[in-house]
């Protein structure tokens, strides 16, 4: 069996994948966070990586093996490293992701690959912890999104007024409220337990 299958295998089917799935369903696409989620998600071109590290070495180990993997595999046009016991505190993530933008430049991946961070305690730095807006970054687990730069340019040029995004994100999260995110996302993490 070659590393791409044994890969496919690991894959399979878990608590943590499936509330990230759920999460993407109801938040991203449902609220339109990304406009550009529903495509890959319907079509399934999303690469979900669940991981059990803890720490950033192997961490970051398994963020290139995951660049040379989408690399060598078109017919993927994301991934997802979801950490489902590591990196649950936001500074220490906060430091993965530091780590892993120099090793993108390091790996020669820079103007390939970019990153998007998602996190359980996801807060901008002159927010307040319970605001809304944060939760428009809020996930259920803490996760290094690898997006190609080619795909994000395309869909862009294509998109009226692209950068107008996040701020209508943060109008709608704070139209919904604190209340209505952490209630969807208890609510994800019951029906998907961790075994």
């Amino acid at each position: 069996m070659n590393k791409d299958d044994q890969q496919a295998e690991n894959l399979s089917v878990s608590a943590e994948v499936d509330a990230t799935k759920q999460w993407l369903d109801e938040i991203i696409i449902g609220l339109n966070f990304c406009p550009f989620a529903k495509k890959e998600f319907v079509n399934n071109t999303i690469c979900y990586y669940p991981s059990e590290v803890e720490q950033v070495k192997p961490a970051l180990q398994i963020f290139v093996e995951q660049c040379h993997y989408l690399q060598k595999h078109d017919e993927l046009e994301t991934t997802l490293i979801i950490f489902t016991e590591g990196f649950r505190r936001f500074d220490r993530y906060l430091d993965l992701v530091d780590y892993a933008n120099n090793l993108l430049i390091d790996s020669g991946f820079e103007g390939v690959f970019q990153l998007a961070t998602m996190h359980p305690e996801y807060c901008f730095a002159d927010d307040d912890f319970d605001e809304a807006s944060n939760f428009t970054n809020r996930s259920p687990y803490p996760m290094l999104h690898i997006i190609r730069e080619a795909s994000m340019a395309r869909v862009l040029a294509v998109y009226k007024d692209p950068e107008k995004i996040p701020e209508q994100n943060i109008a709608l999260a704070q139209k919904k409220g604190s209340h209505y995110f952490q209630t969807a996302l208890t609510r994800i993490h019951q029906a998907h337990p961790q075994k």
